[in-house]
């Protein structure tokens, strides 16, 4: 089994906790936002409303490099408050479908 080398990682000297906890703020408001939009009850906690935000704005993101190309050297596209809530409802309902199947 070969060991796993981490030595060649490059952190981002700014990643602290202060950018986790931002993250969740963020994807706490997103996450909120996309319930209100969002037809029907969703019965989720903060935490995973948060982390529906989170993973919303990532699918936002997603969806954004599809319509646009993202900027040279970007691995990923930024999705902006729009995408992102979009991104939380289509992960929302999608989560919905899989647990309420008839």
């Amino acid at each position: 089994m070969m060991a796993l080398d981490i030595s060649n990682w490059k952190c981002d000297k700014n990643m602290n906790i202060f950018s986790i906890i931002w993250s969740l703020v963020v994807g706490l408001i997103v996450g909120i936002l996309a319930r209100t939009l969002l037809p029907g009850s969703q019965h989720l906690s903060l935490l995973m409303t948060a982390l529906f935000g989170i993973a919303g704005s990532f699918v936002g993101g997603f969806v954004g490099s599809l319509i646009k190309k993202p900027e040279d050297g970007a691995k990923f596209h930024p999705a902006g408050i729009i995408m992102s809530i979009i991104g939380t409802m289509i992960l929302m309902y999608v989560a919905g479908m899989i647990i309420h199947k008839p």
